[in-house]
C-alpha cells in the first residue's frame, strides 16, 4: 500500500477536495482507502442501539455486520490513541491510502490553504508538504507544486506519482 496525506486548517476544504478526488483516482482503477484523524470525540454508533449498548456495557470491540457493510468500533478505555502507522496497518490491502489530518506525520502531503480561513500556511514549518492547493491565484511557494483547488486531474496525477509506501508500525506490530 502507498500513502499520501492532506493537511490544512479546519474549514480549508480538505474533505471537499478529497471527496472530489476519490472518484478520479477510482476511475484510474485504484482501490482507495482513507484514514481520517479527528481532534474531538466522535461516535459512529447510535445511542440506544444494540451495538452502542454493548459498548456502554464495557465491550472493548463491537463488530456490526450486514449484507452491505461492516464496522468495528474499538474503545480505547484509557489506552493511548493508535499511531497513524498502526491505523494504516488495520486497513485491508488497497492501492492507495489517503490520510486526512495528521499534520505532523512524516508522509508526503498536499496542504489545502485558503486565505479566507485566516490561518498561516503549514508548509514553511512542515517539510513533508510537497504541494499546495489553494484558491489564491497570487501565491508563491518556492519548492512546492501549486494547484488550483479545482485541478482534480493534476492533483490526482501528483498524488499517484508522489505517494510513498505506507509506514509500518514500530516493532512490526500491526495491532498496537
Amino acid at each position: 500500500m502507498r500513502v499520501f496525506g492532506f493537511a490544512g486548517w479546519s474549514g480549508s476544504g480538505k474533505t471537499t477536495l478529497i471527496e472530489a478526488l476519490i472518484p478520479v483516482l477510482i476511475a484510474q482503477g485504484l482501490a482507495i482507502s482513507l484514514v481520517k484523524h479527528a481532534h474531538h470525540r466522535f461516535d459512529i454508533d447510535q445511542p440506544g442501539k444494540d451495538s452502542w449498548r454493548h459498548r456502554e456495557a464495557g465491550c472493548t470491540e463491537v463488530l456490526v455486520s450486514s449484507a452491505v457493510r461492516w464496522a468495528v468500533m474499538h474503545e480505547l478505555r484509557g489506552a493511548p490513541e493508535p499511531s497513524l502507522e498502526a491505523s494504516i496497518a488495520r486497513l485491508s490491502p488497497c492501492d492507495l491510502v489517503l490520510v486526512e489530518g495528521y499534520k505532523s506525520a512524516p508522509i508526503p502531503k498536499l496542504e489545502v490553504w485558503r486565505p479566507a480561513v485566516g490561518k498561516p500556511k503549514l508548509h514553511p514549518i512542515d517539510p513533508n508538504i510537497v504541494a499546495l492547493a489553494t484558491d489564491d491565484r497570487t501565491i508563491r511557494a518556492p519548492g512546492l507544486t501549486i494547484f488550483a483547488l479545482g485541478d482534480l486531474s493534476g492533483i490526482a496525477a501528483f498524488v499517484v506519482e508522489r505517494a510513498r509506501p505506507a509506514p509500518r508500525p514500530a516493532g512490526g506490530a500491526e495491532n498496537d
